[in-house]
């Protein structure tokens, strides 16, 4: 299986699930909105200068997301779970 990395920040409700290698810091190029009506809130597609996806942002996170994937999450609010 393969270990994804997934940060959360309570204090805005995002989180942010990677695609890359987690030791490899890629840089997002382009970013695609999905349509807010569509998925129930607001999710970001992030993607690197060759056009591969590296990320999903996810706003309101909270409503989207399993509890238990934020739960496990690597906090960014330092508030930890």
């Amino acid at each position: 299986m393969a270990n994804v990395r997934v940060t959360y920040d309570k204090t805005v409700n995002a989180a942010y699930v990677y695609f890359t290698d987690p030791q490899i810091r890629a840089q997002s190029a382009h970013m695609y909105p999905c349509d807010p009506v569509d998925v129930d809130g607001m999710i970001n597609l992030d993607f690197d200068d060759q056009g591969r996806r590296i990320g999903i942002e996810v706003l309101a996170a909270s409503s989207i997301l399993p509890e238990y994937l934020l739960e496990s999450a690597e906090r960014l609010d330092n508030q930890g779970p």
